[in-house]
C-alpha cells in the first residue's frame, strides 16, 4: 500500500493542472469588463426621431449607482431629446444656446441638449440599467458622437467616462466615452431603434449577466475552463486510486 507521503506528493502532482485550470478561467473572464454604452451604437447621419438607450452597468461590489450624468456633444449638436420614463429615477435635461442654428425639417433649432442627468434611483452591484431617451435629428458634418458620461455611486465615488475610445488597432482607455457611429445615409446600416425601444418600456434594472454578449461568451469559457480542471482533478484520482488498488495486490 502506498504511504502517507506518496499520497500527497500524487495531491499535489494533480494540484498544478487545477491551479492551471483556475488561472487560464481568470484570464478568459477578467478582460469581460462592462462599460457605459450606447445602445444601438450605429445609425444614419441626419436621421432624426430614433430611441437609444445609455447601458449603464455596476461595476462596483458593494456600492449601488446612484447618479448618472451624460454629457452631449454641443460641437456637433443634436437638434432635441425626450426622455423616456425609467422606473424610480428622475431625470433633467439642460440646454444650451447654439451660435448656428440647427437646420431641421421643422425649421431652424437654436437650442440644443447639452445634459441630461439621472437621480433618485439605484442600480445594485451586478446589475445594469437603460436610460432610454428619443433623439431629434441627428448631425450630418460627423462620423461619431462621444457622450461623456459620469457615473457615481452611493459611496462617494465618481467614475468618468471621458476618455476617446481608442482607433483601430489602438489600445482601448480605462473609461472610454459612450460613443454613436454615424454612417451615410444609403451604407445599409440599421440603427436597431425597435429592439431599444421594447427593452426601454419594462424601465426594469437587469442583471450584468445579459448586458452584452462578450460577457455571455467570456463566462461560457470560463465554465468550461473549470470543468476541464474538475475533470482533469477527477481523473488523476481515478488512475491513483488504480495503481493504489494494483500495488496493493
Amino acid at each position: 500500500m502506498r504511504t502517507r507521503t506518496a499520497l500527497r506528493t500524487h495531491v499535489r502532482r494533480l494540484a498544478v493542472p487545477a491551479t492551471l485550470a483556475a488561472g487560464a478561467v481568470l484570464l478568459i473572464a477578467g478582460p469581460a469588463s462592462a462599460h457605459v454604452t450606447v445602445q444601438p451604437g450605429q445609425a444614419t447621419a441626419g436621421a432624426a426621431d430614433q430611441v437609444f438607450a445609455f447601458r449603464v452597468p455596476n461595476e462596483s461590489d458593494t456600492a449601488s449607482t446612484v447618479e448618472v450624468d451624460v454629457h452631449f456633444p454641443t460641437d456637433h449638436p443634436i437638434a432635441s431629446a425626450l426622455v423616456g420614463p425609467v422606473a424610480g429615477w428622475t431625470s433633467q435635461v439642460k440646454t444650451t444656446k447654439l451660435t448656428t442654428p440647427i437646420q431641421t425639417d421643422d425649421g431652424p433649432v437654436t437650442d440644443a441638449v447639452s445634459e441630461i442627468i439621472w437621480t433618485g434611483g439605484k442600480i445594485a452591484p451586478g446589475q445594469y440599467q437603460d436610460f432610454t431617451v428619443d433623439f431629434g435629428q441627428l448631425p450630418t458634418d460627423a462620423k461619431q458622437l462621444e457622450f461623456k458620461t459620469l457615473q457615481t455611486y452611493s459611496d462617494g465615488t465618481v467614475v468618468r467616462w471621458i476618455d476617446t475610445p481608442a482607433t483601430s488597432g489602438g489600445a482601448e482607455p480605462q473609461h472610454p466615452a459612450p460613443t454613436l457611429d454615424l454612417t451615410a445615409a444609403g451604407s445599409g446600416s440599421t440603427s436597431g431603434s425597435t429592439n431599444v425601444k421594447t427593452t426601454a418600456a419594462s424601465g426594469q434594472t437587469t442583471t450584468a449577466a445579459s448586458s452584452g454578449d462578450s460577457d455571455d461568451a467570456a463566462r461560457v469559457l470560463g465554465g468550461v475552463g473549470v470543468a476541464v480542471g474538475v475533470a482533469g482533478v477527477v481523473l488523476g484520482f481515478l488512475g491513483w486510486r488504480r495503481g493504489g488498488r494494483g500495488s496493493a495486490s
